[in-house]
């Protein structure tokens, strides 16, 4: 479970870029990469270190004029520190 305090940033072994021939972002790493979706890539952009994810939560809900995120940002958030992409 995903406190609501915690700062997610990217771990040190990631980086996320926009990729034209992919047209889309794509999370690199040593080994290879990971195609992000719009969604995906739209979390993990606010992943900074900064936000905590009620901020990122707070920030998806005004940018796409929308409400009720939370359980899909949380339950990204909880797969991506899975695969230890955010810390």
């Amino acid at each position: 479970m995903i406190d609501l305090s915690a700062r997610p940033k990217l771990a040190r072994l990631f980086r996320m870029q926009y990729e034209e021939a992919q047209g889309c972002y794509v999370l690199l790493y040593p080994e290879g990469m990971v195609k992000l979706n719009q969604p995906a890539s739209e979390i993990l952009k606010r992943c900074d270190g900064e936000r905590d994810v009620h901020a990122i939560v707070a920030d998806l809900e005004q940018t796409f004029n929308t409400t009720g995120l939370e359980k899909d940002v949380t339950g990204f958030l909880e797969i991506a520190t899975e695969r230890g992409w955010i810390v």
